[in-house]
């Protein structure tokens, strides 16, 4: 027996024979130098193979399946970098500077570009390299000759791909796919949210893929713990045959319950919502009991796209997304990105230390031109009654006010335009900067509502970048002062009246879960895949039990000790919850029970 590790993107245990769908085509890319006279007709078969990829996803996205209609935003997406001038631009450039043929121009092109997404702080924005690579090999094999149709399965499969693109989501047969298992990808790649929409387990990043595995071998696709076990011995096939079972059981019983209420078993009511990015993603929110949308990261609808959007474009996707889901409130973070992400609209910016820079509200509020057509929209489409617009990255009483100012000329353009808009329309911050924290008393007199990011929240807190391989070891949910720091803003909140929500990594952790409603938390907001599990988890606690845990922690000086401490009162409590939480401690970790 021999494993492979990826990274896990969708849960759950597949035991089958592999289909490879597409390989690399392994071997390298052919490098030319030409004639000056010849590179006009390089240019030339670049720009068709560009256009024969466009074509295609044209056609699959008029084909996609109904069940699966959601993913052509994904295709939108491929066209549009596909109509960038960012990537066939500068392989032409390379063509016509360097004199060499296609192939190698947009290989080069492809390398400038992640040298710049690996800049990027923010590991969505980063893992978006991935829909470039995507395109440029699908560009490649054009160049190369091959067709875009895909091989035909005959029976049930573990489909295995060096990468799995939005358009051949048209062609595949997904009543035959029981896991997914890719070289590329992300944790936010199409391959992991086709996944999660079909059900089934999905592991991506394995690198040996290719090189180690064949049609029609054994394995078994573990997206618990993202391995894929090939050829298992008929122990170790027993073994994981049973986690299967085990795990489809679970599943079974979280999602019977996974509509009802997130309340405990003495009645207290905590409001689980879903943090999403694409419209894409609602009908998974929906499916598995999500109370509305606590966190909508607008930031995708400017990525991979030559103009901004239009205020109309962003209304009609606001529209939707609060229509679909209404009457359950939908919270709109406004554009949360960096100066770094916008340098070809924008002009280049010199930072050293962009997660420190101009980012966020500091980018609205420099360019308010972009900040304000924003907030237009989002106006405009609170007529459906169920929106909520939110600030992220605000460190002080001046950026509250400046952005809900802007906010207010917006109001006063559309009524004097006579456009309908909801005058109330609820206007909260992001708490996730320690100045914030320190005034939160000052602040929540300011705001209907607070929603803590404690993803950033820990990270300046604590001075560490959970990316960085060197420091992410010290990135500690149950610090004691991330734990105080939460603690001291939900108490403000609630003395000023306001709701006060969490919607960082922490709101789909057991083990912080109980805490954060020990300190009687109002809502949570999570990847909508982890909200049947952890309302499960709310169900079976009191509220009388998380007060104790909470009481104990709170009292501990370290963090080892706090980590001990709520391992331990956890695993007694939900033992039987805790065994398919891998990401959180691996198994051989776990106590036994």
């Amino acid at each position: 027996m021999d494993t492979l590790k990826g990274i896990p993107v969708s849960s759950g245990i597949s035991i089958g024979r592999a289909f490879f769908l597409n390989r690399s085509g392994a071997g390298p890319l052919p490098r030319q130098t030409l004639a000056e006279s010849l590179t006009g007709a390089e240019v030339a078969r670049l720009d068709s193979a560009f256009e024969q990829f466009r074509r295609e996803i044209e056609q699959a996205r008029d084909r996609i399946p109904a069940e699966l209609k959601e993913h052509a935003l994904i295709l939108d997406s491929h066209l549009m970098i596909l109509k960038d001038p960012k990537l066939a631009g500068a392989a032409k450039k390379y063509i016509e500077s360097l004199r060499i043929n296609a192939e190698w121009a947009l290989d080069k092109a492809v390398g400038d570009l992640e040298k710049a997404f690996a800049a990027l702080d923010d590991p969505y924005f980063r893992d978006r390299i991935q829909d470039v690579r995507t395109v440029a090999g699908r560009v490649q094999a054009r160049l190369a000759g091959q067709s875009g149709e895909l091989r035909a399965i005959e029976n049930r499969v573990v489909l295995m791909a060096h990468d799995i693109s939005p358009a051949d989501t048209a062609t595949l047969q997904t009543d035959k796919i029981m896991a997914l298992v890719t070289v590329q990808g992300g944790k936010t790649s199409h391959t992991g949210i086709l996944a999660r929409t079909l059900g089934i387990p999905a592991v991506i990043g394995v690198t040996d893929l290719e090189s180690r595995v064949r049609d029609g071998d054994l394995v078994v696709v573990d997206g618990l713990r993202g391995v894929v076990v090939l050829s298992p011995g008929d122990e170790e096939l027993e073994r994981l045959s049973d986690l299967k079972y085990q795990f489809e059981a679970y599943q079974a019983g979280i999602m019977r319950g996974c509509h009802l209420p997130g309340e405990t078993i003495d009645g207290y009511r905590v409001k689980v919502k879903a943090n999403i990015e694409m419209l894409e993603e609602v009908p998974t929110v929906v499916n598995n009991g999500g109370e509305g949308i606590g966190l909508y990261r607008t930031e995708y609808s400017y990525m991979n796209r030559a103009k901004l959007p239009t205020e109309d474009e962003l209304y009609e996707e606001y529209l939707d997304l609060a229509s679909i889901m209404s009457p359950r409130r939908v919270t709109l973070r406004t554009l949360d990105a960096g100066a770094d992400k916008f340098v070809s609209t924008l002009g280049a910016f010199d930072e050293r230390n962009p997660a420190l820079g101009l980012r966020a509200i500091r980018l609205c509020m420099r360019h308010r031109d972009i900040f304000k057509t924003q907030l237009r929209a989002m106006l405009r489409a609170s007529v459906a009654g169920n929106i909520a617009v939110m600030f992220p990255m605000i460190s002080g009483l001046r950026e509250i006010r400046q952005a809900k100012a802007l906010l207010a000329e917006a109001r006063a353009e559309l009524r004097q335009e006579g456009a309908r808009f909801e005058a109330d329309m609820p206007v909260g911050i992001m708490m996730e900067l320690p100045s914030a924290v320190m005034i939160a008393e000052v602040l929540a007199r300011e705001v209907d509502f607070f929603s803590i990011g404690t993803n950033d929240l820990i990270q300046y807190s604590l001075g560490i970048d959970r990316t960085n391989r060197y420091v992410s070891h010290m990135y500690q949910p149950l610090h004691p002062a991330v734990v105080r720091s939460i603690k001291h803003v939900v108490d403000a909140a609630h003395q000023a009246g306001i709701e006060v929500s969490l919607c960082g990594e922490m709101a789909s952790d057991p083990f912080c879960v109980p805490i954060l409603m020990g300190m009687q938390i109002d809502c949570i907001s999570l990847t909508p895949q982890a909200i049947p599990g952890i309302k499960r988890i709310i169900r079976q606690a009191t509220m009388d039990d998380c007060k104790k845990l909470l009481k104990l922690v709170l009292e501990s000086p370290s963090v080892s000790r706090t980590n001990a401490l709520v391992q331990e009162t956890i695993f007694r409590q939900f033992p039987d919850e805790l065994m398919f939480y891998s990401s959180l401690l691996d198994r051989e970790e776990m106590p036994a029970h």
